[in-house]
């Protein structure tokens, strides 16, 4: 009897919890069963443009086509009989197969062997964003990611290099054997970066955490601390001079946040990080790679040093930065991320729908209170003052991370914040590789096109 309970069990666990998971499976045959009987649907902006949609020639021949081309590569993903599946090609792929036509017509087309129509997967990106963010980031190497604050709606998934899904046949041996540029990794959720300065938000709500009088933190900052034989800088060997920690955040200042981590208590820092959603799953359908937290009681002086300020071990990708600075924007609660708004037939008639919903609260709402002064200071005051004076308010937490000295110093450039900061609107992570410095590599720069052409 417990046998036969347990198996019972199994069943109805593998037929309901984890039936979509088997069904999009690439190993699935029931998927080509689907598609002798229905024509792909398509996929669709959340302003009904056409981002996927399957094209059939006289002979019946199907090809699936994407009208953007390279513009939404890695987000849409692809669909080809021989490479597989990618991106909401992929996550989407039962919705696609399936036809919820008129019954009627179903009948008639069964008769007629014809095929019916998918449904159409209507996404929540936005075209005229994803192009103001594609052209923002130029030739530059990275990832944007934009999401609404409140919902968790992603409007926008970038990541450079790109390829165009039209001609992923032809251009599949280049594609897969680039290294240096490696055009199919989607960076915004695969890309594993040391997240320099942005980290400072994960060290600052440390420090709040384990001192309960923050706000009477006091340094002198000189361009540089030493201890131990390590010697952390401040940018350009910067002199800050008097800091309390809100200045120390907004003037990014490496040389007071060597000294914060070196105050933590390492077990409680690294909790905080994990309540951040460090070294854990990530929410959300796309494929992701964890970050990762590595700083342990007796670590070495340098490593907590370095951690403080975002460097050592510590990785994250921009869509992970992208979460918790949603959190921070949204009152400390976590909104699950989307990126399907509805399911509807090939006619426009509903099938499903989704809604926001909460994922997890990061961190009290005091706290996100406090963290929220001290982003909109960088921009006021520190150094993201590029972004003041718009006709938008914009917090947020600008970054430069080193992470090559061979033949001179390399670094990547970050930028994450939300917009309308008394009412958070829209949140964005930036991250360009190896910035020269120039204007045009800076994540800060390319955040404030986007958001000039969003709210032009």
């Amino acid at each position: 009897m417990l046998l036969f309970i347990a198996l019972m069990g199994y069943l109805v666990y593998f037929t309901i919890v984890r039936a979509d998971t088997f069904v999009n499976s690439p190993y699935n045959q029931r998927q080509d069963a689907f598609a002798k009987k229905v024509v792909r649907g398509d996929i669709t902006d959340r302003n009904g443009n056409v981002l996927a949609q399957t094209e059939a020639a006289e002979d019946g021949t199907e090809t699936r086509v994407y009208p953007y081309g390279s513009l939404f590569a890695h987000v849409v993903g692809y669909s080809d009989a021989e490479l597989g599946k990618t991106g909401l090609e992929s996550v989407e792929n039962f919705e696609l197969l399936t036809s919820n036509a008129f019954f009627v017509e179903k009948i008639q087309n069964e008769f007629n062997g014809t095929k019916n129509q998918g449904d159409t997967v209507v996404t929540t990106l936005d075209a005229d964003l994803q192009q103001a963010a594609y052209d923002a980031l130029g030739d530059n190497k990275g990832a944007v990611v934009v999401m609404e604050a409140d919902t968790g709606k992603i409007l926008s998934m970038v990541s450079k290099p790109d390829y165009d899904p039209n001609n992923l046949a032809a251009d599949w041996e280049i594609l897969n054997t680039d290294e240096e540029n490696s055009p199919l990794l989607n960076r915004a959720t695969n890309g594993s970066y040391a997240p320099g300065s942005v980290f400072k938000i994960v060290t600052t709500l440390a420090f709040m955490r384990q001192n309960s009088d923050y706000q009477s933190y006091t340094y002198d900052c000189t361009g540089s601390i030493t201890v131990d034989n390590t010697t952390i800088p401040c940018f350009d060997n910067t002199v800050h001079g008097f800091e309390d920690l809100r200045s120390s955040f907004a003037n990014s200042c490496n040389s007071s946040f060597a000294n914060i981590g070196l105050s933590l208590d390492l077990a409680k820092y690294k909790e905080t990080a994990e309540d951040l959603l460090f070294n854990s799953a990530l929410p959300g359908v796309l494929d992701y790679t964890k970050s990762s937290f590595v700083l342990d009681e007796g670590a070495e002086v340098s490593e907590i040093m370095m951690t403080a300020m975002g460097q050592g071990r510590t990785t994250v990708s921009p869509y992970h930065m992208a979460l918790i600075t949603q959190a921070v924007a949204n009152g400390g609660t976590l909104m699950e991320p989307y990126l399907v708004e509805q399911v509807t037939n090939y006619t426009g008639t509903e099938v499903r729908r989704n809604v926001p919903k909460s994922y997890r609260r990061l961190m009290t709402s005091e706290e996100a209170a406090q963290l929220k002064e001290y982003m909109a200071a960088v921009v006021n005051e520190g150094t993201g003052s590029v972004l003041s004076g718009r006709s938008y308010t914009v917090a947020g937490k600008t970054g430069t991370a080193e992470y090559s000295l061979v033949d001179g110093e390399r670094t990547h450039s970050w930028f994450v914040g939300f917009t309308n900061v008394d009412n958070p609107e829209l949140v964005i992570s930036v991250i360009t590789e190896g910035s020269d410095g120039s204007a045009g590599g800076k994540a800060v720069n390319i955040a404030g096109e986007i958001l000039d052409s969003y709210y032009g």
